[in-house]
């Protein structure tokens, strides 16, 4: 008989300790330690008796394009590099509420003319179909659903239905029997996980996977998951809030921090088509402390609209909140304005929002997020008619930035008049049709060109 082992993992980290500890040592985390018990297996799960590798020539390995296979929702097909790649998995993750299972249900919907399983640990069957009549899709009968969490058994069911795309919600529910711990802790995920991955590769089914997050707004259960998979796909937005964005943090079929843009309905989600265009669709182009900012999020360029409030502080330190912008970025060009642009903010509580929900992690929205301030400061509007892009330096000089041709097109094809850039990119640059380009050396000449007090 198998001696039984009983171990300690923190939930956080995976990190394996023999006995209860309240504080993990590799993370940091409190009371997240829970016993696995486990008895050693005679060979590694997945191996064959007698099967022989071969390391095999480079040279000799066939290199066909795989087709892939479109979801027939463009803005999820941008994100996945171009649809879905046969064998590949993909870890989908976000908040509670916030809509992954009615995207995977409208993406199933959408591929009826393949076969698919959707495996569901969290609902029945009979919910499912609630949800699809909900969203007015069209029910198929090669859409098929198992609600269950035994892997055993799921294993069995797709050796006898060999689907053509797979649908897990999701990983956290899943669990192998012979493995003592509870369902959603470390061994449980990573076993389960390793198991439609190893289906994915031997049988060239693509799998989604959904996956639940933290407080802190990261996938649940060790990292290494993230790793395993092909494409980890984060779907953000507040639940409260119409707009939803599907982003791409780890794709090895095309561009990371590619974005797809949706809108929640009664009905589900919708594409939005031109986002720039519903970013500032609500905009005030009196208000001062407003600028309009191009972006780029992977391919896409995306005009979006930056906004500051600068008050006078009521408490001994003044506050300085970002929202959609990086706080540390926020701090750094406080000091420049005061220091290279005479503008005296020390005595002033500073916020900074990106609408819409959007973060702009760029350098390129340094110039636009600056001249917010500035115009918040001094009370004066921005040109509603203008675009702002730029990396603003510790000198105060305005830097260079990439893909400029693409945020100039962008904003010449939502009309507006005016496009401030750095002079090192208006090398080999021609104006648009009716869209003219300024470039600035300096923050302290943008500003004098934008907000004239």
């Amino acid at each position: 008989m198998s001696k039984v082992h009983s171990k300690y993992v923190c939930q956080a980290c995976a990190y394996e300790s023999p006995r209860w500890i309240g504080k993990c040592p590799n993370c940091d985390a409190w009371n997240s330690f829970v016993e696995e018990v486990s008895a050693p297996r005679s060979r590694a799960r997945g191996t064959t008796p007698g099967r022989k590798s071969v390391a095999v020539p480079i040279t000799e390995v066939a290199a066909s394009p795989v087709p892939r296979i479109q979801t027939r929702i463009p803005e999820m097909d941008r994100v996945l590099g171009g649809g879905i790649v046969p064998g590949s998995v993909v870890l989908v993750g976000g908040d509670p509420g916030i809509g992954k299972s009615t995207l995977m249900m409208q993406m199933a919907s959408m591929l009826h003319d393949r076969i698919i399983l959707y495996i569901t640990g969290e609902e029945s069957a009979g919910q499912i179909r609630m949800r699809a009549e909900r969203l007015d899709t069209k029910p198929s009968s090669n859409l098929l659903l198992l609600a269950e969490t035994d892997l055993e058994v799921i294993e069995a069911l797709i050796q006898k239905t060999d689907p053509d795309v797979m649908i897990v919600d999701s990983i956290q529910t899943m669990f192998r029997p012979e493995l003592e711990s509870a369902p959603g802790t470390v061994s449980q995920v990573r076993e389960s996980t390793a198991m439609f991955m190893r289906f994915a590769k031997t049988r060239d089914i693509p799998v989604f996977l959904v996956g639940h997050v933290t407080k802190e707004g990261v996938i649940a259960g060790p990292r290494v998951v993230e790793h395993m998979v092909d494409t980890v796909l984060q779907f953000e937005g507040e639940r409260h809030h119409a707009y939803r964005i599907l982003r791409a943090i780890k794709n090895r079929f095309g561009s990371t921090n590619e974005i797809g843009i949706f809108e929640m309905h009664d009905r589900g989600l919708r594409e939005v088509q031109n986002p720039s265009e519903v970013f500032l669709s609500e905009r005030k182009a009196d208000a001062s402390g407003s600028s309009v900012v191009a972006g780029i999020e992977g391919t896409r360029p995306l005009l979006v609209e930056v906004q500051a409030l600068v008050a006078p502080t009521s408490y001994g330190v003044a506050q300085r909140t970002a929202t959609g912008f990086d706080s540390r970025r926020l701090q750094m060009l406080l000091a420049v304005l005061e220091k290279r642009a005479g503008l005296h903010v020390g005595q002033y509580d500073v916020f900074v929002n990106v609408a819409g929900g959007v973060r702009l992690e760029e350098p390129a929205a340094d110039l636009g997020m600056a001249v917010s301030i500035a115009s918040s400061l001094r009370d004066v509007p921005v040109d509603p008619q203008a675009v702002i892009v730029g990396e603003v330096g510790l000198g105060g000089e305005i830097r260079t930035i990439s893909h400029i041709e693409k945020r100039i097109a962008e904003a010449d094809k939502l009309g507006f008049k005016r496009f401030f850039l750095p002079r090192n990119n208006m090398k080999n640059l021609r104006e648009g049709n009716g869209i003219r380009l300024e470039g600035v050396e300096t923050l302290e000449q943008a500003i004098d060109g934008l907000v004239r007090a």
